[in-house]
């Protein structure tokens, strides 16, 4: 079996806001078709952390990198590789929901745009709201277009947090199910959840935040 290659490398990573270390010497490796999970109370520093990964923060101390770029939010190799829903995300208040989709398809090369925006709509359940604004959505409905415009571009890596939030009971299974094929098909993952079923189906590997235990293997 041909080894993994290595998409997302942290080393000593550390990040305090004023006199307050939230992430202390954090270190984290993950290779092609892992799926880690981040576990741990509120407040435990895993959103910090996701941030970190992305660009979103700068840590005082450590490096990330994906496939070996350090990490910087405006470098080009970064913006294609790495897809990311780790806030509420501020939608165009003019575009629809699918004139957002077939932007983003299209600035990231998807080279049949309109068949990738329809296959994305029907998955996430947003077909009916396809013309609507996002600021006429309902919460559920934002999220799944946030998780949408993960979706519909190209991706290496996904970083995720708390990616179950508003979503009902089948949306969570569908979550589940959605990741879990990602991660198959070799794509690297990193999410923060307190969804144990996610958890358990998606996730390679648990890394608990703020615990004595540090990482548990899991068998997902």
């Amino acid at each position: 079996m041909a080894k993994r290659s290595t998409v997302l490398k942290v080393a000593g990573l550390s990040k305090s806001f004023g006199p307050v270390t939230i992430v202390d010497n954090f270190n984290l490796e993950v290779r092609e078709g892992e799926a880690i999970a981040l576990t741990g109370r509120n407040g435990a520093g895993k959103s910090t952390i996701l941030r970190c990964l992305v660009g979103a923060d700068t840590p005082d101390e450590g490096t990330v990198e994906v496939n070996g770029v350090r990490m910087s939010e405006t470098n080009p190799a970064i913006r294609r590789d790495v897809a990311t829903v780790i806030d509420d995300l501020d939608f165009f208040p003019d575009l629809s929901v699918v004139e957002h989709l077939d932007l983003l398809a299209r600035a990231h090369g998807v080279p049949d745009p309109e068949t990738a925006v329809d296959e994305v709509l029907h998955e996430v359940q947003l077909v009916p709201q396809s013309g609507q604004l996002p600021g006429t959505l309902s919460s559920g409905q934002r999220r799944r277009l946030a998780l949408a415009t993960a979706f519909v571009r190209p991706r290496k890596l996904l970083v995720l947090d708390e990616p179950e939030q508003r979503l009902d009971v089948e949306g969570v299974d569908w979550l589940a199910e959605r990741l879990a094929a990602e991660r198959n098909r070799g794509l690297a993952i990193v999410l923060a959840s307190h969804e144990p079923k996610l958890v358990d189906v998606v996730a390679t590997r648990i890394v608990r935040i703020g615990a004595d235990v540090v990482a548990d293997e899991v068998g997902a």
